[in-house]
């Protein structure tokens, strides 16, 4: 289940559960939309992938208790800005490979 992390990992913008600013790569890297479209350009600073908008969690029990109340979002923050630098070299070396292919 995904974590729902409260902020950007890079700018400690908050990103609630509802955001529909959050994006996420497959290892649930969790990035502001400014943060990946600016400084990011589309490439996980961790793992080279791709993003995608995170899904929201119903707020409501709208079937089977599957709803934010019963299972609510992590509360622990991962702050950790991106070197510049490094990740410019990143996207230097990945950026020709569609998303799907890295």
């Amino acid at each position: 289940m995904l974590e729902l992390r409260p902020t950007c990992e890079h700018c400690n913008k908050p990103l609630p559960p509802a955001s529909a600013e959050a994006r996420i790569c497959s290892f649930e890297c969790t990035f502001c939309h400014d943060c990946v479209e600016g400084l990011l350009q589309g490439v996980c600073p961790n793992c080279g992938g791709g993003f995608v908008p995170r899904p929201v969690r119903p707020a409501h029990d709208w079937k089977n208790g599957n709803f934010l109340g019963r299972c609510p979002a992590t509360t622990r923050v991962t702050y950790k800005p991106v070197d510049a630098q490094a990740h410019r070299d990143l996207v230097a070396r990945v950026a020709s490979v569609p998303a799907q292919a890295r």
